[in-house]
């Protein structure tokens, strides 16, 4: 019998790992032995989990509340569960689904079982993440059938800013100084007066075409 060990993780440092831990103390998990992180489970450049696998042995056991406290990522899953449970011989248990417990039936059938439910879960994932973004898609379409406009909003212009872009125009200031006076960069000065002065000729002669 080896070691038993715990991974624990939360995504932010904002939230509150207590459940797990009080999970890892009915194990009879070591204080010691537990491994708090506090990180986003995109992958598993994580400092804890690195460190937690370069411990674990042959016959040790690794606890963990629930799947997605390994990760969020199942293809990464898969590949951590290989190199766990086949490559260094570690047994994991999954608390929150009794399935996915490498202790039970190390025959072929155990492993067969244990392999199909990741693989359920990955497609379960993958699919769910596809949704996602369809749904967020869907959603951004139908806002901007709205009228709604993402990102940043455009920095307020001065009063004076048509009367800057004359001054410009007619090389009385730089653009350094024009884009001073309006407290923008000079790359977004020149955005901002290129759509301005464009929208007042196309104004202008929407007049002058009414009045002929």
């Amino acid at each position: 019998m080896g070691n038993v060990y715990a991974y624990v993780r939360v995504s932010t440092t904002g939230q509150n790992e207590d459940r797990q831990l009080i999970a890892m103390a009915r194990q009879n998990v070591p204080e010691r032995n537990i491994f708090v992180e506090k990180q986003s489970g995109k992958d598993f450049n994580r400092p804890m989990y690195q460190r937690m696998v370069k411990k674990l042995k042959e016959d040790d056991v690794l606890f963990i509340k629930s799947i997605d406290r390994l990760g969020r990522n199942y293809e990464e899953i898969l590949e951590q569960w290989r190199i766990l449970t086949k490559e260094k011989g570690v047994d994991i248990v999954v608390i929150d689904m009794p399935l996915l417990d490498t202790r039970r039936g190390k025959d072929l059938m155990g492993t067969l079982i244990a392999d199909l439910v990741l693989a359920l879960l990955s497609y379960v994932s993958e699919n769910e993440r596809k949704s996602i973004r369809e749904r967020q898609r869907e959603g951004i379409e139908a806002a901007k059938l709205r009228g709604v406009k993402f990102g940043r909003p455009s920095k307020p212009l001065p009063e004076d800013f048509v009367h800057i872009c004359n001054r410009w125009l007619a090389k009385e200031i730089t653009a350094e100084e024009a884009a001073g006076l309006c407290g923008l960069t000079k790359a977004t000065f020149y955005n901002r007066a290129r759509t301005t002065m464009r929208r007042t000729f196309r104004n202008s002669s929407g007049r002058n075409s009414a009045d002929l």
